[in-house]
């Protein structure tokens, strides 16, 4: 039995894709359903991740009045800023962590895909992409009907954007082009949604600002990386930010709903103290009871 990690790691992946093609024989259903089950597991650290990165957004005031008060002690305010992070638990790395933990997964999927690494050789699965693979790398037109177990939306899934554009030309290559722009649009949304913080008068803040511009590059370079992939990873990219947009919606729409909940309850203390000091022996801000028996006295007069 081989336990190298790296071929159990296309075992695992060509295995769950040759399962999905067998519940529901169409390769890039199969591929889809692949990266929900893929996003899933790795859940807990999107979950850190957006919390992580809106942590990092809340404590921007504290962290830019430490970078102005100690701007000429480089050494010091690495410390307080060191300090800062772990009293308010935040992991500046963290936003990080789910694009390294997903890089081997990237690379096996690639594998999987061109090669058919790790894909049973008895699935239905095999028989269905073999002779299509063979084709691919013998450089058959793509408009072959080898092809058709493979094709999903218009693509052909082990095709690469590039390829389908220099061989068929742009209006027969708008899937690959949509598939792409969906890459760029849904990572750059997706970086945005948790960095877009309002103040009162609903203009982004600086800090926010920042965050987005350094992360506009990301969106780019996997949209570039996909115009020479396979079409089929870039399902893969495009299902998995769309798919980690609802999660990040649905985390923030928790931690808000969160904070709302404990914001109510303090006021809602806040006001039954208000209403004990009004019928208790604490000041009142209406007339006393005194005074209220000098004006009657008055009118019977």
């Amino acid at each position: 039995m081989n336990l190298n990690p790296w071929n159990l790691l296309l075992s695992l992946i060509g295995g769950i894709l040759a399962f999905f093609y067998q519940i529901i024989p169409n390769y890039g259903i199969a591929i889809i359903l692949l990266t929900l089950a893929i996003s899933l597991v790795l859940f807990p650290m999107t979950l850190k991740q957006t919390r992580s990165m809106k942590a990092m957004q809340e404590i921007q005031p504290e962290v830019k009045r430490l970078q102005k008060e100690l701007k000429g002690d480089r050494e010091e305010l690495n410390k307080r800023l060191m300090e800062l992070y772990q009293e308010r638990g935040v992991n500046p790395a963290a936003g990080c962590l789910p694009l390294v933990i997903q890089m081997p997964i990237w690379f096996a999927l690639f594998s999987v895909l061109r090669g058919g690494s790790g894909i049973p050789a008895d699935s239905a699965l095999a028989a269905a992409v073999d002779p299509a693979r063979e084709a691919i790398n013998a450089g058959v037109s793509l408009a072959d009907p080898v092809f058709d177990a493979v094709r999903f939306l218009g693509m052909n899934l082990m095709a690469s954007p590039s390829r389908a554009v220099s061989e068929q030309g742009l209006i027969a290559a708008i899937p690959y082009l949509i598939l792409v722009l969906v890459i760029v649009a849904a990572g750059y949304y997706q970086q945005v949604q948790t960095t877009r913080t309002r103040d009162d008068k609903g203009q982004q803040s600086q800090a926010a600002q920042s965050m987005q511009s350094a992360m506009k590059i990301m969106p780019v370079f996997f949209g570039f990386i996909s115009w020479t992939l396979p079409a089929g990873l870039g399902l893969y990219f495009a299902t998995s930010n769309i798919f980690r947009i609802g999660q990040q919606a649905l985390i923030l729409r928790m931690d808000e709903e969160d904070g709302n909940g404990k914001e109510t309850a303090g006021s809602s203390g806040s006001d039954q103290g208000d209403d004990r000091g009004s019928s208790g022996n604490g000041p009142r801000n209406g007339p006393s009871r005194n005074a209220s028996k000098k004006r009657n006295r008055r009118k019977r007069r």
